[in-house]
């Protein structure tokens, strides 16, 4: 086998690229420079080796220039929009990764790939079209709704106290402006809540609901989305609604909030405060009423803490606080479920099942469904595509995690095996006891008044267990 060129295989590799490379030494002195197809820079290779790079950006400056901050920082901007004059005095807008080359401990120069930003914004503009046409040409379960939120209180399946509280909580919020964080881990049915809470709504009801994965896309993508984007404010780029326009008079979920951009937080931020927002590129603004609703599957604090979430971000979306309970805090409703699920499938499959045995039963009830009310869905889907008799059995349980179903400890800490010795009762009750204090303050969000109604105990008497069992009075988290 020949030996390879593999200056000439980088070379041949970077020919058909639709992104262009330059490299910069410790000067930013172009010392390499390739763009084959797109010419955003408007500058041949062979006449910018050589050049400063703001000599062929001439708007640049060292405190704007990439280039120049990676070089003094010695630390990469992934994904950075530019916007500048190239060489040619054209005005360009572009997506670039600058990074150092570093080599024996010491910058040697740096690197930077770009692209042309109107490719990405193709894929925003696609998706900004096709949420406006979901929530106006989709199918609803709901034929008084014309917007994409379907379910309503009603849909929601529970007898439990936790649920009955929530739903009159949030039956109660349902026409306010103000934001709404909803707290729960994942399948326990936020968007559920959140659709309910809009068609509950008699002033919004009628008007769009739109939601959002803050997760599903990257920053540069998913604050075009949001706000929109102006003619001519970058190559490609077309006036188009984002979606706190296309959710105006209704309701914008946004789901799993801390996962969004810190930058794009601080903006989400000024909306929640003032109703105006900006397209990008433009210098009109535009009021909106918009109500929003964000989510979390991480406890606010703790993703507060650990910087996911900013801090008077989370105090403005606070405002209104819905907690949905954990299916092993509800477990009264695991009955429920399991038989409306059934008649969901019977339908789908053309089944006949008429329940489960009371083995199944007790090996449900017992188990921690971390999945939640999601897991117990996908269970009994499962089980019903393989089953062939009219009761679920425990021969019918998925094989793969049929293990999973067996009682553990830390689901239910007063269940003991038969053949251990049993803790002592003043013990075991006093662990109870400290354990469902905890889980009060948490539920309160550490308001300890909000705590002793929840345990329905005069406040002094909860006070007083506090100190008994030496429980930390800063706000919980477990």
């Amino acid at each position: 086998m020949t030996q390879i060129d593999y200056k000439f295989l980088f070379e041949s590799m970077l020919t058909h690229l639709k992104q262009g490379i330059l490299v910069v030494d410790t000067k930013a002195n172009v010392i390499f420079y390739n763009e084959p197809v797109t010419q955003i820079a408007g500058i041949d290779p062979e006449e910018a080796i050589g050049k400063n790079i703001l000599e062929i950006f001439p708007d640049l400056t060292p405190e704007t220039s990439t280039f120049y901050h990676v070089l003094k920082n010695g630390k990469p901007l992934i994904d950075y929009v530019q916007t500048y004059i190239n060489f040619r005095g054209e005005q360009v807008t572009i997506l670039t990764s600058t990074m150092p080359l570093v080599k024996d401990g010491k910058i040697i120069g740096a690197f930077e790939l770009y692209r042309d930003l109107s490719t990405v914004k193709e894929l925003s503009e696609k998706i900004v079209s096709l949420q406006k046409e979901l929530y106006k040409k989709a199918s609803y379960k709901k034929a008084h709704n014309n917007n994409k939120a379907i379910y309503t209180f009603e849909d929601i399946i529970g007898k439990s106290l936790a649920i009955k509280e929530l739903i009159s909580r949030a039956r109660k919020i349902a026409d306010s402006s103000s934001p709404v964080l909803v707290y729960g881990e994942t399948g326990t049915g936020k968007e559920l809540f959140v659709q309910a809470i809009h068609n509950a709504s008699p002033s919004r009801k009628d008007k769009p609901f739109i939601a959002q994965n803050c997760a599903a896309l990257p920053k540069t993508l998913l604050e075009a989305i949001l706000f929109g984007t102006t003619a001519g404010s970058f190559t490609g780029a077309k006036d188009r609604p984002g979606l706190f326009e296309l959710a105006n008079g209704g309701t914008l979920f946004l789901d799993e909030i801390n996962s969004m951009d810190i930058e794009l937080q601080t903006k989400l931020l000024r909306v929640l405060q003032d109703g105006i927002i900006r397209r990008i590129g433009g210098v009109k603004t535009i009021v909106v009423d918009v109500r929003v609703i964000a989510s979390t599957n991480e406890h606010p604090l703790k993703a507060v803490k650990r910087k996911l979430l900013r801090e008077d971000l989370y105090y403005r979306l606070n405002v209104i606080s819905l907690t949905i309970p954990p299916l092993r805090e509800r477990k009264e409703d695991i009955p429920l479920l399991i038989e409306y699920f059934i008649k969901l499938y019977n339908k789908q499959l053309n089944k006949n099942v008429r329940g489960v045995s009371p083995e199944v039963v007790d090996l449900f009830m017992n188990y921690c469904w971390p999945g939640n009310v999601r897991e117990l869905k996908s269970t009994i889907e499962s089980i019903m595509n393989f089953i062939e008799g009219d009761i679920i059995e425990v021969k019918d349980l998925p094989k793969k995690n049929y293990n999973y179903f067996l009682p553990q400890e830390e689901v239910n800490p007063l269940r003991f095996n038969t053949n251990s010795n049993f803790p002592p009762l003043v013990e075991a009750v006093g662990n109870f006891e400290k354990n469902l204090i905890k889980k009060a303050i948490n539920k309160a969000n550490g308001n300890y008044a909000e705590a002793a109604r929840l345990l329905k105990v005069p406040r002094q008497t909860l006070h007083n267990k506090i100190k008994k069992y030496g429980i930390n009075k800063k706000f919980i988290i477990e």
